[in-house]
Formats: C-alpha cells, structure tokens, sequence
C-alpha cells in the first residue's frame, strides 16, 4: 500500500507548529523553575551561600562549590562609602529580590574578629596579645558577644536555632579546656580573653592559632547566615519576584489571547468562551500570583505537564491510563451496584403496579401496527431456516449422521437381543445396515421437514397458525386472576433474589482483578 503523501507546506507548518510548542512548554518549564525557586529560596539561603548540605542527626556536612564574586555591601548606609564584600554569585544576585542585606549586628561582630586577626598579624603573637590595641579589641568582641546573647539578631531571620548552636558549640569548646561547666556568657567571655580570672591566658602565643581556626570554620559560617530582610509599607517581607514574574506573565497572557482567538475561528462552531473553556488548564500561567499569593503559583506545574505532553516531550498516556483505570476501580462496584439495582427496583414497581397485567391485555387486545406491509418476524424465521437448510445442513449432514449412528449403536449395544442378532451366521451383517438405514432416513426426514416449511405453503402456513395459537393461548392463560397474581409475585420475589444475589457477588469480586483482564484483553487486540 502506497504511503499517503502531504504537501510540504503542510509538513512545514507542522514542524513550525511542534517548535512552537515546545519552545513555550520550555518558557513554562523555566518560569515554574523560577517559581520553585523564589519559594525555596529563603529557607534555602544557607546553601546558596555557603554551599553546605548537612546531613541529618550528624554534625557532618556536604560541601559543594559555590561560584564566588565581588558583591557591594548594602547594609551600609546611604551617603556611606561603598563596602565590598566576597559572596557567592546566586546570593549576591537574589538577595535584592527579597530584600536581604547583611544584619548590622553580626555584620559589626565578623569586622572586630578581623580587626582583631589584623592587629595580631601586624603586631606578632608574642606582643600583639598583650598590647592596649587587642585588649581593646577583645574588650569589644566580649561586649559584642554578649550584647548578641541578650538581642538575639537572629530572631528577625527566624534563626535563634543559630544563635543556639553558636552558644552551644562555645561552651563544648571552651570546657575542654577549662573542664568546667560554664554559661554561653562566661564561654564567650573566656575564648575573647588572655587574663580570665576563670582562665588565665586562653588566648596565648601557643593557642591562638588553633582557637582562632576553630572560630573561622565553626563559628564564623554560623554567623554569617544571619541577615536583616526589608519590610514594606504593607507590612510584609520585601519580595520583587512580580519583576521577574511579569514578563513571564504578559508573554502568557497575550499567547492565551492568540491561542483562544485561533481556535475560535477555525472551528466556527465554537465561541471565544467555547476556546477558554478548551484551554482552561493555561489560565493559572498568566495570574500575578506572587502579588497576593505566591504559593498559588505552583498550580503552573498543570499548564506545564500538559505543554510537555502536547509538545511531545513527555508521555503521559500511560499515566492517563492508569489514573483512569484507578478511578474506576475505585467507583466501578459501586456504580454497577446502584445501575443493577435501579433497574430491579423500576421492574418490581412496574410489575407492582400491575403494568405487567396490562402488558399481557396490550398484547392480546391491541391492534399491531405494521409500517411496511412485511411480518419481519416471519421473514426473519424464513430466512433463517433457508440458510439452515440449503447452506448449513448439507455441510454438517456426514457429522450429524455419525452423532446419530454413534448414539443408536450405543443404545442398541446394551440390548441382548440386538447383539444376539449380529452373532448369527449369514445375517450379521444386518444390524448395521439397518442402523446405517435408519440414521439415512432421519437426517433426510428433518431435512425434507424443512425444505416443506420453505417450499410448501400450506406447511408454512399450518406453522406459522400454531405458533400464533400457542402465543395468543399463553398470553390468554397467563391473564387469569389466579395466575397473573401468582406470576406477579413470583416475579417480584426472583427480582429481589437477583438484586441481592448480584450485590453479594459484585461485593465478593475484585474489581482491580477485573481491570487487570480487561487490560490484558485490550494488549492482545493490540498485538493482533
């Protein structure tokens, strides 16, 4: 057979029209991406900055490489020089967009601590420690620190977990020196300290190092998660995703319009609401969700699934096909149920309600109106028995002869007599042929009885007379008081037996089982 072949302007708009698709079920893809990650991006701020992904009920991390670049500082105030600040490239170009800057506090307490490493590199350990400067110095950061336990910066980043964990690992860093249980305060105050009346020379030339390195890898990546986020006049966080959401929005909104327009004119049966009800599933793709609920944005993961189906690149009938299957085996039973017996209980009022009495009365008493002059019951019973007899008949005759032989030598082999009779010398041969005679005359018997109903019309009419006789005499007799009560109620009751039987039996099936042949059925046909 000849492949049909198609215009190439045909072709090339349908090439035209799968880029189109699945260049917007990729735009979709990207701006449900983005929603994705507006929405996370908060909560997930530690990993975006640091890179570390901890693993749970350890103290262990992951570390995964961040890009870093030069981002300004914008907790400094306005009318301030510009400060600088190494941060990893995905914060330093988010964070504006939800209103995140450093927290001044921490931000305040991370300077001293480098002002305090500066002084130290520049004086010498041996006489940096002891020198006005780092006293001072340390006389700030133990000020800081405490002024941190009692503010609590963290709160506003709901990260008091943070400043927790930050006091919690001081106290287990200092007691292995100290070998005292100690405050977060007098923890602080210790590590920040080279003459603690607790502790003398904590801070010395032969541990600063160590100390000061334990501070940068446990301490300084705690801190540096806290930060301050803006509120608006609304009283809510500062969030600009409507910025990056517009475009997304427009560009949605107006292929909504053009799609809705398209379909509408080219299938004229069809109204502008007909096309917008077809498309409904896009609508959530172009609704500013992020100016009043930005949650709500993630009903774009329906337009999205849908655009990549249609576009080609997923397959979602297997999926379709199981959800269906799915919903009806969970409803099926109960469907079967409710159909099986509506329909019993329409049967046992109508026979109630004596409509089967005036069924019978109908069917004696009225007038049977013919539309074409034909009795298609009797042309329907003549045709068959034609077909029977000139086709079928003459095919099946050697099997039917054989069934018939096989059945009278069977009965006539019990009989003493008859196997007396093939004993006999001269007339053995007789039984059989006797039995081959009369299996010849009873085929031909039932033959020649239905070529006469076909061939004879005075047969045809004596049966067609008897079958109206004994329908009229059936209908007659089944109209007598006694017996159409009788029928009634015995109708009703093997209704109601039905009724409860195939709800037991319904109950007792597994319908999945049932599904699961019906799709067993529906892969052969395939194959087939």
């Amino acid at each position: 057979m000849a492949l049909q072949r198609y215009p190439t302007s045909q072709l090339t708009r349908c090439r035209k029209n799968l880029w189109f698709e699945r260049t917007m079920a990729i735009v979709a893809v990207a701006n449900l991406g983005l929603v994705v990650f507006d929405l996370t991006y908060v909560s997930w701020r530690n990993f975006w900055l640091q890179g570390n992904i901890p693993i749970p009920f350890t103290n262990a991390t992951i570390r995964v490489p961040m890009p870093q670049m030069i981002c300004r500082d914008r907790s400094v105030p306005r009318g301030q020089p510009p400060q600088y600040v190494q941060q990893s490239v995905i914060t330093c170009l988010y964070d504006p967009v939800k209103g995140i800057e450093y927290h001044r506090d921490t931000r305040d307490y991370l300077k001293t601590v480098n002002q305090l490493e500066q002084q130290i590199n520049q004086k010498g350990l041996e006489n940096g420690l002891n020198s006005p400067e780092v006293q001072a110095i340390l006389a700030s950061l133990r000020q800081q620190s405490n002024d941190m336990i009692v503010t609590n910066p963290f709160a506003g980043a709901n990260k008091s977990g943070t400043l927790e964990q930050i006091k919690n690992r001081m106290r287990q860093q200092v007691r292995q020196r100290v070998k005292a249980n100690l405050t977060s305060r007098e923890s602080f105050n210790i590590f920040w300290s080279t003459d603690n009346a607790q502790y003398l020379n904590y801070l010395s030339p032969t541990t600063w190092n160590s100390e000061i390195s334990w501070f940068n890898t446990t301490i300084r990546p705690l801190i540096e998660t806290n930060y301050y986020r803006t509120i608006g006049e609304d009283g809510q966080p500062t969030n600009y995703f409507w910025v990056l959401d517009a475009p997304f929005v427009i560009l949605f909104l107006l292929e909504f319009l053009a799609r809705t327009l398209y379909i509408s004119r080219r299938y004229t049966s069809l109204t502008w609401l007909d096309a917008v009800v077809w498309r409904w599933y896009d609508i959530p793709l172009f609704i500013p969700f992020s100016l009043f609920w930005p949650a709500l944005a993630l009903t774009r993961t329906i337009p999205t699934v849908f655009r990549l189906h249609q576009a080609g690149i997923i397959d979602l009938n297997a999926i379709a096909v199981r959800a269906r299957q799915g919903f009806v085996a969970a409803i099926a039973e109960e469907i079967s149920e409710v159909v099986m017996i509506q329909i019993v209980n329409q049967i046992q009022a109508s026979i109630r309600a004596g409509e089967f009495s005036s069924f019978l009365r109908k069917n004696t008493s009225r007038r049977y109106v013919d539309l074409n002059n034909v009795n298609e019951i009797e042309a329907i019973s003549q045709h068959f028995i034609q077909i029977l007899t000139y086709q079928v008949f003459p095919k099946v005759q050697p099997d039917l002869e054989a069934l018939l032989r096989q059945a009278i030598n069977s009965v006539l082999g019990q009989s003493p007599a008859y196997r007396g009779l093939q004993s006999l010398p001269g007339i053995g041969a007789v039984p059989a042929q006797l039995t081959e005679r009369l299996v010849t005359d009873l085929t031909q018997l039932v033959y020649n009885s239905f070529k006469a109903i076909l061939e004879d019309p005075k047969t045809t009419q004596l049966t067609t007379q008897l079958v109206q006789n004994v329908t009229s005499t059936f209908l007659t007799e089944a109209q007598r008081q006694q017996n159409l009560q009788e029928l009634q109620i015995l109708l009703a009751d093997l209704l109601e037996e039905i009724k409860i039987n195939y709800v037991q039996r319904l109950s007792a099936e597994d319908t999945r089982q049932l599904l699961d042949q019906t799709r067993q059925l529906q892969q052969l046909a395939k194959k087939r």
